[in-house]
């Protein structure tokens, strides 16, 4: 079976693969990108992220707006905020969460674009 789409001798460009290694991100900065890429791998955190995009919403709000029960939204929020994606505000008794920053703006834009693309 012929596959066409790998190189088809062995020849190495060692001063293109000496480049790459020198701008390598370090371990521990992949490992934390690739966590984070695991956190908008799941469909409820990537809508939670997509309502929060639109505005600052307590957690009763985010659960109707969703569809889901607040247990599942809780959860899913207390994920998110392990990997500051999120924050919250109490104000009284109720718990009001936004996007941490403007970083966690344009991944969601990006997704999109891409995804539309």
């Amino acid at each position: 079976m012929k596959v066409d789409d790998v190189c088809e001798i062995e020849c190495t460009d060692e001063k293109a693969v000496a480049e790459v290694k020198s701008k390598m991100l370090d371990e521990n900065i992949l490992i934390i990108i690739a966590e984070n890429f695991k956190i908008f791998g799941d469909p409820t955190r990537l809508k939670i992220l997509q309502a929060l995009y639109q505005r600052e919403l307590c957690v009763c709000d985010l659960t109707a707006a969703l569809d889901a029960n607040q247990s599942t939204i809780s959860h899913q929020l207390r994920l998110l905020r392990t990997k500051n994606l999120v924050k919250f505000r109490k104000q009284g008794k109720m718990a009001y969460y936004s996007l941490a920053d403007d970083h966690v703006k344009k991944i969601i834009e990006l997704g999109v674009e891409h995804a539309r693309e």
